[in-house]
């Protein structure tokens, strides 16, 4: 049974004025495949400061789901991590997640023995 994560961004939110993103809400969901599917989702929420007037800024209009997720990735850094081994670890946490309800539900049964 393989398990399967998806990031999404599930909102922004931002300045008119000048297009700054100012938060982003985003959600990473592990799930099975088959015929149950078990999940386990982790999300948050990513407070930005930015400079409009910043060769590096990148208005709201202009952004890409890409840009938007490094930026989330790039958050979830702790210690020495990359953004990729961040990102890694939060998907390896949330598929551990799946694959130990998977585990409990293949060890237990119901029913009666009549």
């Amino acid at each position: 049974m393989a398990i399967n994560n998806t990031w999404s961004v599930t909102n922004m939110d931002r300045n008119q004025a000048d297009g700054g993103v100012s938060t982003i809400y985003w959600s990473c969901v592990a799930a099975s495949d088959g015929d149950t599917v078990y999940t386990a989702t982790e999300g948050g929420k990513l407070r930005c400061e930015y400079d409009a007037s910043s060769d590096s800024f990148i208005s709201y209009d202009s952004l890409t789901q890409e840009d938007v997720l490094g930026w989330i990735y790039t958050s979830l850094i702790e210690g020495e991590e990359t953004a990729e081994e961040a990102k890694a670890r939060i998907e390896d946490n949330r598929s551990g997640k799946v694959q130990g309800q998977i585990d409990r539900a293949a060890a237990t049964a119901s029913g009666t023995p009549w």
